[in-house]
Protein backbone atom coordinates (compact mmCIF):
# COMPACT_ATOMS: atom_id res chain seq x y z
CA UNK A 1 0.00 0.00 0.00
CA UNK A 2 3.18 2.31 0.66
CA UNK A 3 4.54 1.29 -2.32
CA UNK A 4 1.83 2.87 -4.41
CA UNK A 5 1.37 5.84 -2.44
CA UNK A 6 4.71 6.42 -2.86
CA UNK A 7 4.13 5.62 -6.96
CA UNK A 8 1.07 7.84 -6.99
CA UNK A 9 2.83 10.89 -5.20
CA UNK A 10 5.77 10.39 -7.33
CA UNK A 11 3.53 10.61 -10.88
CA UNK A 12 1.64 13.30 -9.19
CA UNK A 13 5.59 15.59 -8.63
CA UNK A 14 6.60 14.76 -12.13
CA UNK A 15 3.36 15.87 -13.99
CA UNK A 16 3.69 19.26 -11.50
CA UNK A 17 7.32 19.07 -12.94
CA UNK A 18 5.93 18.80 -16.66
CA UNK A 19 3.56 21.56 -16.26
CA UNK A 20 5.98 24.05 -14.59
CA UNK A 21 8.67 23.27 -17.55
CA UNK A 22 5.86 23.99 -20.16
CA UNK A 23 4.74 27.38 -18.63
CA UNK A 24 8.33 28.28 -18.05
CA UNK A 25 9.08 27.69 -22.04
CA UNK A 26 6.05 29.02 -22.84
CA UNK A 27 6.53 31.92 -20.73
CA UNK A 28 10.63 32.39 -22.06
CA UNK A 29 8.99 31.91 -26.07
CA UNK A 30 6.12 34.49 -25.38
CA UNK A 31 7.65 37.64 -23.60
CA UNK A 32 10.06 38.68 -26.65
CA UNK A 33 6.81 38.42 -28.77
CA UNK A 34 4.55 40.36 -26.19
CA UNK A 35 7.47 43.13 -25.75
CA UNK A 36 7.49 43.46 -29.58
CA UNK A 37 3.81 44.05 -30.14
CA UNK A 38 3.35 46.59 -26.88
CA UNK A 39 6.65 48.32 -28.84
CA UNK A 40 5.14 48.63 -31.98
CA UNK A 41 2.43 50.69 -30.76
CA UNK A 42 4.15 52.95 -28.88
CA UNK A 43 5.41 56.79 -29.51
CA UNK A 44 9.30 57.76 -29.71
CA UNK A 45 8.48 59.43 -26.11
CA UNK A 46 6.17 56.73 -24.99
CA UNK A 47 9.07 54.41 -25.33
CA UNK A 48 12.12 56.38 -23.76
CA UNK A 49 9.36 56.84 -20.83
CA UNK A 50 7.92 53.35 -20.36
CA UNK A 51 9.40 49.93 -19.60
CA UNK A 52 8.69 47.43 -22.21
CA UNK A 53 6.19 45.68 -20.89
CA UNK A 54 4.01 48.44 -20.15
CA UNK A 55 0.91 48.88 -22.59
CA UNK A 56 0.38 51.14 -25.35
CA UNK A 57 -1.29 54.28 -24.34
CA UNK A 58 -3.01 53.78 -28.17
CA UNK A 59 -3.46 50.84 -29.73
CA UNK A 60 -4.43 52.74 -32.83
CA UNK A 61 -1.18 54.53 -33.14
CA UNK A 62 0.14 52.98 -36.48
CA UNK A 63 2.51 56.37 -37.65
CA UNK A 64 5.20 53.17 -37.06
CA UNK A 65 4.15 50.74 -39.18
CA UNK A 66 3.80 53.52 -41.90
CA UNK A 67 7.47 54.74 -41.25
CA UNK A 68 9.03 50.79 -40.83
CA UNK A 69 7.38 49.98 -44.45
CA UNK A 70 7.97 53.07 -46.23
CA UNK A 71 11.57 54.07 -44.83
CA UNK A 72 12.90 50.87 -45.13
CA UNK A 73 11.46 50.28 -48.38
CA UNK A 74 9.62 47.18 -47.55
CA UNK A 75 7.39 46.72 -50.44
CA UNK A 76 10.84 46.23 -53.13
CA UNK A 77 12.75 43.95 -49.99
CA UNK A 78 9.32 41.49 -50.25
CA UNK A 79 9.34 41.83 -53.93
CA UNK A 80 13.41 41.06 -53.77
CA UNK A 81 12.87 37.85 -51.16
CA UNK A 82 9.86 36.57 -52.92
CA UNK A 83 11.89 36.09 -56.26
CA UNK A 84 14.70 34.38 -54.03
CA UNK A 85 12.65 32.08 -51.86
CA UNK A 86 10.36 30.78 -55.19
CA UNK A 87 13.82 30.59 -57.43
CA UNK A 88 15.89 28.84 -54.53
CA UNK A 89 12.81 26.44 -53.44
CA UNK A 90 12.53 24.94 -56.96
CA UNK A 91 15.72 24.95 -58.08
CA UNK A 92 16.60 23.22 -54.43
CA UNK A 93 14.20 20.85 -55.05
CA UNK A 94 14.75 19.68 -58.15
CA UNK A 95 18.57 19.47 -57.59
CA UNK A 96 18.41 18.01 -54.37
CA UNK A 97 15.82 15.34 -55.33
CA UNK A 98 17.47 14.69 -58.51
CA UNK A 99 21.30 14.28 -56.37
CA UNK A 100 19.93 12.00 -53.87
CA UNK A 101 17.90 9.62 -56.50
CA UNK A 102 21.10 9.02 -58.11
CA UNK A 103 22.99 8.66 -55.40
CA UNK A 104 20.06 6.09 -54.22
CA UNK A 105 19.70 4.51 -57.11
CA UNK A 106 22.81 4.08 -59.04
CA UNK A 107 26.34 2.67 -57.78
CA UNK A 108 29.40 3.97 -59.71
CA UNK A 109 32.76 4.77 -59.33
CA UNK A 110 33.15 7.83 -56.81
CA UNK A 111 29.90 6.90 -55.08
CA UNK A 112 31.09 6.38 -51.64
CA UNK A 113 33.57 9.25 -51.73
CA UNK A 114 30.66 11.66 -53.23
CA UNK A 115 28.92 10.43 -50.31
CA UNK A 116 31.26 11.02 -47.64
CA UNK A 117 32.09 14.65 -48.85
CA UNK A 118 28.50 15.12 -48.65
CA UNK A 119 28.48 14.02 -44.88
CA UNK A 120 32.05 16.14 -44.16
CA UNK A 121 30.73 19.60 -46.07
CA UNK A 122 27.51 19.14 -43.09
CA UNK A 123 30.24 19.22 -40.85
CA UNK A 124 32.29 22.27 -41.83
CA UNK A 125 30.60 25.46 -40.31
CA UNK A 126 29.38 27.85 -42.95
CA UNK A 127 30.74 31.06 -41.23
CA UNK A 128 33.95 29.37 -41.84
CA UNK A 129 34.16 28.92 -46.20
CA UNK A 130 32.68 32.52 -46.02
CA UNK A 131 36.15 34.52 -47.20
CA UNK A 132 37.03 31.83 -50.13
CA UNK A 133 33.17 31.87 -51.02
CA UNK A 134 33.18 35.54 -51.22
CA UNK A 135 36.26 36.12 -53.64
CA UNK A 136 34.82 33.76 -55.66
CA UNK A 137 31.91 35.69 -55.87
CA UNK A 138 33.59 38.98 -56.35
CA UNK A 139 36.07 37.58 -59.60
CA UNK A 140 32.93 36.29 -60.81
CA UNK A 141 31.13 39.25 -60.71
CA UNK A 142 28.40 37.74 -58.79
CA UNK A 143 28.08 40.58 -55.97
CA UNK A 144 25.25 42.53 -56.16
CA UNK A 145 23.10 40.42 -58.15
CA UNK A 146 19.98 38.62 -56.81
CA UNK A 147 21.09 35.73 -59.13
CA UNK A 148 24.49 35.49 -57.74
CA UNK A 149 22.84 35.50 -53.87
CA UNK A 150 20.71 32.79 -55.40
CA UNK A 151 23.38 30.92 -56.78
CA UNK A 152 25.21 30.46 -52.88
CA UNK A 153 22.41 29.94 -51.36
CA UNK A 154 21.30 26.81 -53.30
CA UNK A 155 25.15 25.84 -53.13
CA UNK A 156 24.31 25.07 -49.26
CA UNK A 157 21.24 22.80 -49.17
CA UNK A 158 22.56 19.28 -47.94
CA UNK A 159 19.96 19.02 -45.51
CA UNK A 160 17.49 18.56 -48.22
CA UNK A 161 19.84 16.13 -49.86
CA UNK A 162 19.19 13.56 -46.86
CA UNK A 163 16.07 13.96 -46.69
CA UNK A 164 15.15 12.87 -49.83
CA UNK A 165 17.63 10.43 -49.71
CA UNK A 166 15.81 8.77 -46.45
CA UNK A 167 12.45 8.70 -48.67
CA UNK A 168 13.96 7.38 -51.85
CA UNK A 169 15.05 4.17 -49.38
CA UNK A 170 11.06 3.82 -48.26
CA UNK A 171 10.26 3.91 -52.54
CA UNK A 172 10.84 0.07 -53.48
CA UNK A 173 13.38 -0.45 -56.96
CA UNK A 174 10.02 -2.77 -58.17
CA UNK A 175 8.55 0.90 -59.82
CA UNK A 176 12.17 1.52 -61.50
CA UNK A 177 12.25 -1.84 -62.46
CA UNK A 178 8.55 -2.42 -63.34
CA UNK A 179 8.87 1.32 -65.34
CA UNK A 180 12.26 -0.25 -67.19
CA UNK A 181 10.56 -3.05 -68.87
CA UNK A 182 7.81 -0.91 -69.75
CA UNK A 183 10.31 1.04 -71.90
CA UNK A 184 10.44 4.37 -69.87
CA UNK A 185 13.54 6.11 -69.25
CA UNK A 186 15.48 7.37 -66.17
CA UNK A 187 14.37 10.75 -66.86
CA UNK A 188 10.08 9.83 -67.15
CA UNK A 189 10.83 7.30 -63.93
CA UNK A 190 12.30 9.80 -61.58
CA UNK A 191 9.90 12.85 -63.03
CA UNK A 192 6.75 10.47 -63.86
CA UNK A 193 6.38 7.87 -61.00
CA UNK A 194 8.97 8.65 -58.26
CA UNK A 195 9.37 12.57 -58.19
CA UNK A 196 5.26 12.74 -57.30
CA UNK A 197 5.77 10.32 -54.43
CA UNK A 198 8.14 12.81 -53.04
CA UNK A 199 5.10 15.05 -51.30
CA UNK A 200 6.08 14.46 -47.97
CA UNK A 201 9.51 15.30 -48.67
CA UNK A 202 9.23 18.06 -50.68
CA UNK A 203 7.10 19.54 -48.07
CA UNK A 204 9.60 19.15 -44.70
CA UNK A 205 12.29 20.29 -47.55
CA UNK A 206 10.61 23.56 -48.26
CA UNK A 207 9.34 24.14 -44.55
CA UNK A 208 13.09 23.73 -43.70
CA UNK A 209 14.62 25.61 -46.42
CA UNK A 210 11.94 28.53 -47.21
CA UNK A 211 12.10 29.27 -43.34
CA UNK A 212 16.52 29.43 -43.72
CA UNK A 213 16.18 31.90 -46.34
CA UNK A 214 13.35 33.67 -45.38
CA UNK A 215 15.33 34.58 -42.31
CA UNK A 216 18.57 34.65 -43.85
CA UNK A 217 20.61 37.37 -43.02
CA UNK A 218 24.18 37.58 -42.88
CA UNK A 219 24.80 36.66 -46.33
CA UNK A 220 22.19 38.86 -47.34
CA UNK A 221 24.08 41.98 -45.98
CA UNK A 222 27.02 40.52 -47.04
CA UNK A 223 26.33 39.36 -51.05
CA UNK A 224 23.56 42.09 -51.36
CA UNK A 225 24.98 45.40 -50.50
CA UNK A 226 23.21 47.64 -52.72
CA UNK A 227 20.22 49.58 -51.26
CA UNK A 228 17.38 48.32 -54.12
CA UNK A 229 18.27 44.74 -53.65
CA UNK A 230 18.07 44.45 -49.62
CA UNK A 231 16.00 41.44 -48.68
CA UNK A 232 13.42 41.78 -46.16
CA UNK A 233 15.96 39.94 -43.22
CA UNK A 234 17.95 43.26 -43.90
CA UNK A 235 15.32 45.62 -44.12
CA UNK A 236 15.06 46.65 -40.77
CA UNK A 237 19.23 47.18 -40.01
CA UNK A 238 17.74 50.86 -41.66
CA UNK A 239 16.80 51.64 -38.09
CA UNK A 240 19.72 50.98 -36.50
CA UNK A 241 22.90 53.27 -35.85
CA UNK A 242 25.97 54.45 -34.26
CA UNK A 243 23.62 56.65 -32.06
CA UNK A 244 20.98 54.05 -30.63
CA UNK A 245 18.28 52.02 -32.71
CA UNK A 246 14.82 52.78 -33.20
CA UNK A 247 12.99 50.01 -31.25
CA UNK A 248 9.74 51.38 -31.85
CA UNK A 249 10.18 50.97 -35.68
CA UNK A 250 12.50 47.67 -35.62
CA UNK A 251 9.34 45.97 -34.10
CA UNK A 252 6.93 47.15 -36.22
CA UNK A 253 9.00 46.17 -38.87
CA UNK A 254 9.25 42.77 -37.48
CA UNK A 255 5.23 42.31 -37.15
CA UNK A 256 5.41 43.26 -40.67
CA UNK A 257 7.80 40.45 -41.88
CA UNK A 258 5.54 37.85 -39.96
CA UNK A 259 2.14 39.06 -41.87
CA UNK A 260 3.16 36.62 -44.86
CA UNK A 261 4.48 33.55 -42.87
CA UNK A 262 1.50 33.58 -41.03
CA UNK A 263 -0.61 33.80 -43.89
CA UNK A 264 0.98 30.93 -45.77
CA UNK A 265 0.84 29.07 -42.39
CA UNK A 266 -3.05 29.72 -41.93
CA UNK A 267 -3.71 28.44 -45.30
CA UNK A 268 -1.25 25.68 -45.42
CA UNK A 269 -1.40 24.23 -42.25
CA UNK A 270 -2.91 21.34 -43.33
CA UNK A 271 -0.08 20.17 -45.62
CA UNK A 272 2.24 21.66 -43.41
CA UNK A 273 1.29 19.19 -40.27
CA UNK A 274 1.01 16.82 -42.66
CA UNK A 275 4.43 16.78 -44.77
CA UNK A 276 5.96 17.04 -41.27
CA UNK A 277 3.99 13.91 -40.03
CA UNK A 278 5.05 11.88 -42.82
CA UNK A 279 8.43 13.29 -42.92
CA UNK A 280 9.29 12.03 -39.19
CA UNK A 281 7.87 8.50 -39.92
CA UNK A 282 10.40 6.52 -41.75
CA UNK A 283 9.82 2.90 -43.20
Amino acid sequence: MSKLKHMKLGDILFSIFQYVMLIGASIIALVPVVVCVFTAFKTNDEYAATSVLDFPEHWTYLENFVVAFTKANMGRCFLNTGIVLVVVLTLSILFSSMLAYILNRFRFPGHGLIDNLFTFASLIPGIATQVTVYQIMYSLGLINHLYGYIIVLCGTDIISIYIFLQFFENLPTSLDESAILDGCTYFGIFFKILFPLLKPAIVTSCILKGVSVYNEYYMSNLYLQNANLKTISTALYTFTGPYGNQYNYICAGVLITIIPILIVFLLCQKQIYGGLAAGAVKG
